[in-house]
């Protein structure tokens, strides 16, 4: 009962959803009772002729069926920003909302990373159901400051994580550990998004190489407290940015419009620089529709 009140409070919060609230309840139901009737894998329509494999209880991606785009300023931002002829880095992929947005809807080139096995194969199978491997680039690794092996809890959906020596977990695995500079000689990425559940601190610790880059222009950043588990300090992520010459934004995808913010969000933050190219590329975008509604 109380994930089911977290998703009504989510649903009226939801910028998108919460103008089409008998549409988002209606998807909701729907999907609660088809999910429970099948406990395979269900193929489901996403954006234009982009499609995912959900089933119960896979968080990650299924927030997409009842509000349209589960993150839906970060998202938005994602779809008015991307360009066919760009990169984009998924840090903590999970099985692929992102990924899927940039390369099956924007044709941007991916490099997707998903350390959890079980994750991953969801990951993968669904850059193939869109038949879109050409453009992706899957790592099942996790990343870090540098190359290694480090312990990971693998049962927890979006809430997996890097495994600290304080804690008692009956799931866990071993993941292989690298470093985004290690892939800049590859790629020269213009947004990447990190979400691996408090240690962004060590993803940006070996990715100097990429944010010295003047190619990267975007960061959306899962800042949320979870670093503490592992005693960092996200303000100290926040002067890290800000010495990069980023600088912390909401996005509203109705009107495109990108608003200054004096530090970073509860969760999720887009972090932006070189204001002129990126205000240019919003504005030209195409247009999307979600519940019969433009963004």
């Amino acid at each position: 009962m109380n994930a089911v009140k977290r998703t009504f409070g989510f649903i009226h919060s939801h910028q998108l959803a919460k103008k089409h609230l008998v549409s988002a309840y209606w998807r909701f139901i729907r999907w609660q009772l088809k999910s429970r009737l099948n406990s395979k894998f269900i193929k489901v329509k996403f954006l234009h002729q982009t499609y995912f494999f959900a089933k119960k209880g896979l968080t990650g991606i299924t927030g997409n069926i009842y509000t349209g785009l589960h993150e839906f300023e970060e998202m938005g931002f994602l779809l008015h920003f991307l360009r066919s002829e760009d990169t984009f880095f998924d840090v903590g992929a999970n099985v692929g909302s992102y990924t899927l947005l940039a390369s099956s809807v924007c044709k941007a080139k991916s490099i997707s990373f998903e350390p959890v096995p079980s994750t991953f194969d969801i990951l993968k199978r669904n850059i193939d159901l869109n038949q879109i491997s050409h453009l992706v680039k899957l790592e099942n690794k996790g990343v870090g400051k540098e190359k290694g092996v480090i312990k990971f809890s693998s049962g927890e959906d979006t809430t997996n994580h890097v495994v600290t020596k304080f804690e008692e977990q009956d799931n866990t695995i071993e993941v292989q550990i690298v470093a985004l500079n290690d892939y800049n000689q590859f790629a020269k990425p213009i947004l990447i998004k990190i979400d691996v559940e408090g240690f962004e601190t060590e993803v940006l610790n070996g990715a100097e190489n990429i944010l010295h880059d003047p190619s990267l222009k975007a960061i959306i950043i899962e800042l949320n407290g979870s670093g503490e588990r592992y005693g960092y300090d996200e303000d100290l992520i926040h002067r890290k940015l800000l010495s990069f010459s980023f600088t912390p934004f909401r996005y509203f995808p109705f009107t495109r419009k990108i608003e200054a913010l004096e530090k970073f969000g509860e969760s999720n933050t887009i972090y932006l620089r070189d204001m002129d190219f990126i205000k240019k590329r919003v504005a030209t975008a195409n247009h999307f529709k979600i519940f019969n509604q433009t963004i």
